[in-house]
């Protein structure tokens, strides 16, 4: 008798979608609350290092006299502080998720700078 029962449940397994995704083909679709990652508009940044002073984790180095802003992904904690503080909104928490690294990254962004023109 268990091995009808079990048969019956093969056959049920078979006419029904599978449980799982076919991960590199179909990547899962975030969620509409998920965090992501943060994002910077460059040419909008003006490279005060409030966010910097912000972050609770120091994932976050602005360096104003190179005109470079970079972040430390795997010690990003996605809470959003450097987002809410940034006083020209240039950071943004996407709704994507980072490519997956075996080691920490750095990743480095590099503006340009900006003449003073005199009047």
């Amino acid at each position: 008798m268990a091995i009808l029962s079990n048969f019956r449940e093969t056959l049920s397994n078979l006419f029904k979608k599978p449980a799982t995704l076919d991960y590199p083909a179909k990547p899962r679709p975030l969620a509409a609350r998920t965090r992501g990652h943060v994002a910077i508009d460059l040419p909008a940044c003006i490279y005060c290092g409030i966010c910097q002073k912000k972050c609770p984790t120091g994932a976050i180095k602005v360096a104003k006299a190179d005109v470079t802003w970079s972040i430390a992904r795997m010690s990003c904690i996605q809470c959003g502080a450097c987002v809410e503080c940034c006083p020209k909104k240039c950071l943004a928490l996407e709704n994507a998720a980072t490519p997956p690294a075996s080691t920490p990254t750095l990743d480095v962004f590099q503006g340009v700078k900006k003449e003073k023109v005199d009047a």
